[in-house]
């Protein structure tokens, strides 16, 4: 009974944790469609606040709940009624869930902070890759050192110096094989690529070195199924240029989520 009633505790713990995550994902998320939409055109993510683009009015404060304001609005500017695009509350729903699901992983360590960091760069990162097929570096070498300064602290806090030992040989194995791939087709893999790959390595081997090279087979796995549907829907050619970088935030996420059961049954553990 008592161990039943502490398994219950435990669990409403997490349950409470991981709706707090989300809740903050939300709120994270809108600040991620800012850096989206700025970042690129070299504009300031702070100020000054958001507006209509086609009226000019500043969103005021109920406007700017994440997807609730969206659905009341039902979709459309309070003030001149232009369409306003899905995408917003797509990456808020999408980054509140990521946030979720981080949560409910990494439970009450304390590397959850730097996993949450790194889920909300991976959002904004993919979310550019796909307007303009670039990775910015004002976001990628944040997002490593993020992940060098909070690794690095929660290490302290677990006395574990295997997870910075392993973190920094991911993230220079994940530099080397991108690095070389760059090398031998430049036009096939962009350095901006290889850079991100440095940061994911970071975050993986910090978990375990073998989740490395699960993240990275499951990007390019996951790249090559998604590329052969597009073509054989006639939505690329051979030829048409795909944005790496969200795959590789794709295989990292199941990677962290699903890469230990992956190596269980690889390794037969």
């Amino acid at each position: 009974m008592l161990r039943t009633l502490r398994h219950g505790h435990y669990l409403a713990r997490v349950l409470l944790l991981v709706g707090l995550c989300a809740l903050l994902g939300l709120m994270m998320g809108s600040f991620l469609n800012v850096v989206i939409h700025r970042v690129p055109a070299g504009e300031s993510v702070v100020a000054p606040r958001s507006r209509c683009p086609q009226c000019g009015t500043e969103l005021s404060n109920r406007d700017n709940i994440p997807v609730v304001s969206w659905l009341l609005l039902r979709g459309k500017c309070r003030t001149c009624g232009t369409p306003i695009s899905k995408r917003y509350p797509i990456v808020e729903t999408l980054t509140g869930v990521l946030f979720g699901v981080i949560a409910a992983r990494i439970g009450f360590e304390p590397e959850l902070p730097a996993f949450l960091v790194l889920t909300a760069f991976l959002v904004a990162l993919s979310g550019i890759d796909l307007d303009t097929f670039l990775l910015p570096k004002k976001l990628v070498w944040p997002a490593l050192l993020a992940g060098i300064v909070l690794l690095g602290g929660a290490a302290v806090v677990e006395s574990d110096t295997r997870g910075i030992i392993e973190g920094a040989a991911g993230s220079a194995i994940a530099f080397g094989i991108l690095f070389l791939i760059h090398f031998i087709s430049p036009k096939g893999m962009g350095f901006g690529d290889v850079r991100l790959a440095a940061v994911l390595g970071l975050y993986l081997g910090y978990l375990e070195l073998p989740l490395v090279g699960v993240g990275l087979f499951l990007s390019f796995l996951v790249a090559s199924v998604v590329g052969i549907g597009l073509m054989v829907l006639k939505r690329r050619g051979r030829k048409d240029r795909v944005p790496f970088g969200p795959f590789l935030a794709v295989g990292t996420g199941l990677a962290i989520v699903f890469g230990e059961a992956i190596l269980r049954v690889y390794l037969g553990r």
